[in-house]
């Protein structure tokens, strides 16, 4: 049973998210949150929340649902709109600054005879 969960509109540049999905990627949810639990990085805040969602979803859809047996089948960044910022430079000029924003996208399934 495959489920998926979504941040959307995530106020970090993609290659800065890739850096921490990639060390999650295949990995049991068990796993998976505990990298995220002791990751250094501020974009795995908001990437345990979006696999909690996604066990929570799993879980709301089937009663007899064993969490243990969940594990990351598909982790994807996609980019973002991007928002385009100005910043004064000297002598009259200015500099465009670009606020990039990430889509998330998470499906876990459960593991096959174990």
């Amino acid at each position: 049973m495959e489920v998926t969960a979504r941040h959307r509109y995530l106020q970090t540049s993609p290659q800065k998210v890739r850096l921490v999905v990639d060390q999650i990627r295949g990995k049991g949810v068990q796993d998976a949150a505990n990298i995220l639990d002791l990751s250094k990085k501020a974009v795995a805040r908001p990437l345990r929340k979006l696999l909690r969602s996604a066990i929570a979803n799993a879980e709301n859809r089937d009663d007899q649902l064993d969490v243990d047996q969940l594990f990351v089948k598909e982790i994807f960044v996609d980019g973002g709109p991007t928002l385009k910022r100005i910043r004064p430079q000297p002598m009259g000029r200015a500099f465009r600054i670009l606020k990039r924003q990430s889509h998330v996208t998470i499906k876990l399934d459960t593991r096959k005879g174990e």
